[in-house]
């Protein structure tokens, strides 16, 4: 997969809103169409730019295209994207493992390890928001069929 292709892609707003109109089943175009609210050759163009970058599929039916998400290609991009991010598991250790900051003295020597214990606890947090977010979203994606892609 070319990252950056996918990356590109990604960047515009409506292909994003795209995405999510697909996130619950395939969908036609013209259904597309409605729950955007832009113009059929606007819509065939952001997908021709999702399909190129592997993020859709498209099916023929009759005159009808529906197109679906690709989850290979979502789960391949977070397989890549895991290899940036710290284990969250073993950031809520040490989050946890630190003292509470408001029952360590005031004094100036223990400034440092207040704020310390305060950003880890916000990190740890954040991670796990984010990854919970993450997860949540790649949970909804339809899971692959079996057989020939058209």
């Amino acid at each position: 997969m070319a990252h950056e292709q996918v990356f590109s892609a990604l960047a515009d707003p409506t292909r994003r809103r795209l995405l999510e109109a697909l996130l619950e089943d395939s969908r036609s175009v013209g259904s597309l169409v409605e729950a955007l609210g832009v113009s059929q050759p606007t819509v065939s163009k952001h997908l021709k730019v999702l399909r190129e970058a592997g993020l859709i599929t498209m099916r023929a039916d009759g005159q009808r295209r529906y197109y679906a998400l690709e989850p290979a290609t979502f789960l391949e991009l977070q397989t890549w994207l895991q290899q940036y991010l710290p284990p969250v598991c073993a950031l809520a250790v040490v989050a946890d493992s630190l003292p509470d900051p408001a029952a360590l003295p005031h004094d100036a020597t223990h400034q440092a390890t207040v704020a310390a214990a305060q950003l880890g606890r916000t990190v740890g947090r954040g991670l796990e928001q984010v990854t919970g977010r993450a997860q949540d979203f790649l949970e909804r994606l339809p899971k692959p069929k079996f057989g020939r892609k058209r």
